[in-house]
């Protein structure tokens, strides 16, 4: 049954100067990633009592906070990442959104934080893409990233789940995530840091995890590695995750391995979506623990001859070569090998349009 959150109406806020057509083709033909956003954004507030309320799609502009907003102080915060892409026909697509709305909520019980109903979530990025739509970029790897977040701005000091929240999506249009022509990725494991611990927030979708990997992502870029990878926090041995990737091993056997979700590893939407692509395909993918001396032996032997990783920005990249304090080995090849390519190809192809949607995993919007 509907509810009154569920259809709340969105004000339309006029924009005094948005973005002339040539300076918008002039953005979309060098995306990058992150850097440039688009017109508009979407506003609901929360508050004990009322609920959610105040609906707006307008201008992109800064957020007025008191400095004891509750954000700034205890870090409640949580976000998702999704994209839009424009398909052959014309349409715009979302890929799989009520998955980010589920993920969504679960974050925000783990933050203390009220759960936004599943359809205000698609209809408030609905609500951005009918203004902004015209920003999704074309081309290979192209498409237009989408940020749903939410934060305390309650302004208080004193530990307690606030009274206030905001709920906002932004838009940046994308091109590749990672350096254009690197055939695969390079990864640091490291030893000192860890990403999360049992009973932590692993799980969840929130800043304070992103900002505990920015010391050993920024130690990996300065000895030459793209990303790095961590370990569990208890025995130190176990793989979990990149810092906002997941990891997938193929083995000479046709077995497929992940990182089994518990708890301390973010559960991946484009994971699970490629478990059932390469279960399809006939492989026996089982989620379990697997080792980083494992990793190196399986490596050496030739055992494993695939490893990718995969996430929303990224979707799929394979791993070339990982190192440490005291290993250094490289995967297959050094390169993307058959399976991270057919899979990688399948995924994008629905995501875009391209290839039939047998899952029933992509929205269209017209």
């Amino acid at each position: 049954m509907a509810t009154a959150a569920d259809t709340i109406e969105f004000r339309e806020l006029p924009h005094p100067a948005p973005t002339s057509d040539a300076d918008r083709a002039l953005a979309l033909a060098n995306p990058g990633f992150g850097t440039q956003f688009t017109d508009h954004m979407v506003s609901i507030e929360w508050t004990e009592g009322e609920g959610w309320h105040n609906a707006t799609v307008g201008p992109l502009q800064p957020i007025p906070l008191h400095p004891a907003s509750a954000v700034l102080h205890y870090a409640q915060e949580i976000f998702e990442g999704l994209k839009a892409y424009r398909h052959p026909d014309g349409s715009t697509a979302l890929f799989r959104p009520e998955e980010n709305a589920r993920r969504f909520n679960k974050s925000a019980d783990r933050l203390a934080m009220p759960h936004l109903p599943e359809a205000l979530f698609i209809s408030a990025i609905e609500a951005l893409l009918a203004k902004d739509g015209g920003w999704i970029p074309e081309g290979a790897g192209a498409s237009l990233y989408l940020r749903p977040f939410m934060f305390a701005d309650e302004v208080f000091l004193g530990v307690r789940p606030a009274k206030r929240y905001r709920f906002m999506v932004i838009a940046s249009p994308a091109g590749n995530y990672f350096k254009s022509g690197a055939p695969a990725v390079s990864i640091w494991v490291s030893s000192e840091y860890t990403r999360a611990a049992p009973g932590g927030t692993g799980a969840a979708k929130c800043g304070g995890n992103y900002a505990a990997s920015l010391v050993p992502q920024a130690a990996a870029i300065e000895r030459g590695f793209d990303q790095v990878v961590f370990l569990d926090a208890v025995e130190r041995k176990w793989i979990e995750e990149l810092g906002g990737m997941n990891l997938f091993f193929v083995f000479d056997d046709g077995r497929v391995v992940t990182p089994a979700l518990t708890g301390t590893i973010l559960p991946g939407i484009t994971r699970a979506s490629l478990i059932e692509l390469l279960r399809a395909e006939g492989l026996d993918v089982s989620e379990g623990r697997y080792s980083i001396d494992q990793w190196e032996a399986d490596a050496r032997s030739g055992k494993l001859v695939e490893c990718f990783a995969c996430g929303t920005a990224a979707v799929v990249t394979a791993v070339g070569r990982v190192a440490g304090h005291d290993i250094d080995f490289t995967v297959g090849s050094g390169g993307p090998g058959q399976v991270t390519e057919k899979v990688k190809a399948t995924l994008t192809g629905i995501q875009r349009g391209e290839i039939a949607d047998s899952h029933g995993w992509v929205r269209k919007l017209g």
